[in-house]
């Protein structure tokens, strides 16, 4: 017999959000890392310099980070504790990736009319709610 409770709505409406969210990531980081042409075309000549001149270990934590969240996510919509490690791994680099987005970089010039300090912050924010929310859920007995 399982030790778990039963999740309620609020923990589907959550982690199918998370899974979007997430998916939204792995979109991103694919047309990204493959210049696909809706990133190329999204962007202006100084832009695209700019983002091509990233360092490669921001690119890899851009990788880690969106792919732990996504893995973590689906393992939490099947209520697998592990989810909570991935969630951990994806928030500490995507953190690092954001801060240097924002504090190591021109970021804010070469960006400065679509508010680039923005996302950064949310995506910080969404990776601390996920990690709280499946340790949350683990200590209520929902995941297991």
């Amino acid at each position: 017999m399982s030790n778990t409770s039963k999740p309620n709505i609020i923990f589907w409406v959550i982690t199918v959000i998370a899974l979007l969210w997430n998916a939204m990531g792995v979109y991103n980081y694919l047309i990204q890392a493959f210049k696909a042409e809706a990133f190329t075309q999204s962007l202006n000549e100084a832009q695209l310099a700019f983002m091509e001149s990233m360092p490669s270990w921001n690119t890899a934590f851009f990788a880690i980070a969106v792919f732990s969240g996504f893995i973590g996510t689906v393992l939490l919509l099947m209520k697998k504790k592990i989810a909570i490690p991935l969630f951990l791994i994806s928030f500490i680099t995507a953190t690092i990736m954001q801060l240097y987005w924002l504090f190591g970089t021109d970021a804010i010039e070469v960006f400065s009319e679509s508010r680039p300090y923005l996302m950064p912050i949310i995506v910080i924010v969404f990776c601390a709610f996920i990690l709280w929310y499946a340790k949350n859920q683990k200590t209520k007995g929902v995941i297991s």
